[in-house]
């Protein structure tokens, strides 16, 4: 499999992500079950690099916006039983993307943690709010007026979403505001997910060195 390679940064960079004392946030995470074979590798500290290979051309276009949008470097590789249908491989994905993006947070020192973005795409307005809390939790509120998306069953957009939440240890809302082509709702909802994302996942320069909780553990 390609690694994916941290980019060399100077001494005198203004990047909060690389304040000194921060190992990069990379890590690599394996699911193999009797149904699937799934491997994802992520920097959240990354340029938006992807390469995904799941078998499911539309989740694959899907993980591209959350790379993109998220600058994420994202290496995805599944084999699974889509001869059945998609939906093990697609939450297995999940899962495995899930923990390893725990695994990257560690013990979310320095995170900003909460994030929120509301994205368009031409009529369809959907809104993220996330929470790196520890605590799994989605509240899912897409309308998706169509059974396919091409091939692509939408009730697993609600399936992806849920191993993701679960598995981060993310609390999630998903809110549909506008929107009636299935398409536009879906890729709307992942570029909003990868903003997101990319908010709370960022280095809070100002507690840089703590838990950002009250408690002091998340």
């Amino acid at each position: 499999m390609r690694s994916i390679e941290h980019p060399e940064v100077s001494s005198n960079q203004n990047s909060a992500n690389y304040n000194s004392g921060f190992s990069p946030r990379i890590a690599t995470v394996s699911r193999t079950t009797g149904e699937t074979d799934v491997q994802v590798t992520l920097n959240l500290d990354g340029t938006g690099n992807c390469n995904a290979q799941t078998g499911i051309p539309f989740l694959d276009h899907m993980l591209h916006q959350i790379s993109s949008h998220g600058l994420i470097d994202l290496d995805v590789r599944a084999t699974g039983d889509i001869e059945i249908d998609d939906h093990h491989t697609n939450e297995d994905v999940g899962i495995t993307l899930g923990q390893a993006l725990a695994k990257a947070l560690g013990n979310r020192k320095g995170i900003v943690r909460f994030g929120h973005f509301i994205a368009p795409l031409d009529e369809a307005l959907v809104q993220i709010a996330l929470d790196f809390s520890g605590r799994p939790h989605l509240t899912y509120g897409l309308e998706i007026p169509t059974q396919r998306v091409g091939t692509y069953d939408t009730q697993l957009v609600r399936e992806f979403f849920v191993a993701v939440a679960n598995n981060s240890q993310m609390t999630l809302h998903i809110r549909q505001l506008d929107g009636i082509n299935s398409h536009h709702i879906i890729e709307a909802t992942f570029k909003a997910f990868a903003r997101a994302m990319r908010m709370a996942t960022e280095i809070d320069p100002r507690r840089a060195s703590t838990i950002p909780s009250s408690k002091g553990v998340l």
